[in-house]
């Protein structure tokens, strides 16, 4: 049995509720749309029936009305010539004709309703397809979401990702090490004859750069007093 019962059940049928209790929403959503696409193409098949059923009757109707008609004829012909008994015969046969004339437009009004019918049935169908198919969109994008959260997730929080920061930590580590042994190597150590000669160099530099601003200074000065005699 399908998840509607009827037609009516179908058209009466609260589509969010019944996905809400759904344990598989996207695969209780395809079935609800195979089985309303099913139903919609019997609902369009029985109204096929009716209405060639209908045209049917109308050219049937259209015969027997003509046929009505031509047995009226005779019956004015015979009365026109005096005979009674075969104008009674012709009213006789076009009597039966208009009851039979009667049952088919009792008939083609049955079948115009149940057209009618079918067709509000599609329209409310259709509207009720459209929104299933509508929810079917809704939860293909929020599953879609979903399954991207958990990749972006399980990517983050992959084993191989931490074993890679690890390395790297690791890494690191081994060249502070590397760093401090060189630099252990210092700790402890006085200046070595090259490192005071470099002094002295540096020193001398000094002493002589001093020498030279004097000097400046000295014929700044001596200038700036003849300047003033």
């Amino acid at each position: 049995m399908g998840i509607f019962s009827r037609l009516a059940d179908i058209i009466n049928s609260n589509i969010g509720a019944t996905l809400d209790r759904a344990e598989n929403p996207e695969k209780m959503v395809r079935m609800m749309i195979q089985e309303m696409e099913d139903t919609l193409v019997e609902v369009r098949a029985n109204a096929a029936k009716a209405i060639a059923d209908k045209k049917e009757i109308a050219r049937k109707r259209a015969r027997i009305k003509e046929a009505s008609s031509s047995w009226e004829r005779k019956a004015e012909l015979a009365m026109s010539k005096g005979r009674e008994d075969l104008a009674r015969g012709a009213l006789l046969e076009k009597a039966k004709l208009q009851e039979a004339l009667e049952s088919m437009d009792e008939e083609l009004e049955h079948l115009a309703e149940s057209i009618e019918k079918h067709e509000q049935d599609v329209l409310k169908l259709e509207a009720k397809l459209r929104e299933v198919k509508a929810k079917q969109q809704a939860i293909v994008a929020r599953t879609e979401t979903a399954v991207s959260r958990i990749k972006v997730r399980e990517r983050v929080n992959d084993s191989r990702l931490s074993d890679a920061f690890k390395r790297f930590d690791q890494m690191e580590r081994r060249l502070d090490d590397a760093e401090g042994r060189i630099e252990s190597f210092d700790l402890g150590r006085g200046k070595t004859l090259a490192d005071e000669i470099s002094d002295l160099e540096v020193e001398n530099g000094i002493e002589e750069e001093m020498a030279t601003m004097r000097e400046r200074l000295r014929q700044r000065a001596k200038a700036h007093g003849d300047t003033e005699r």
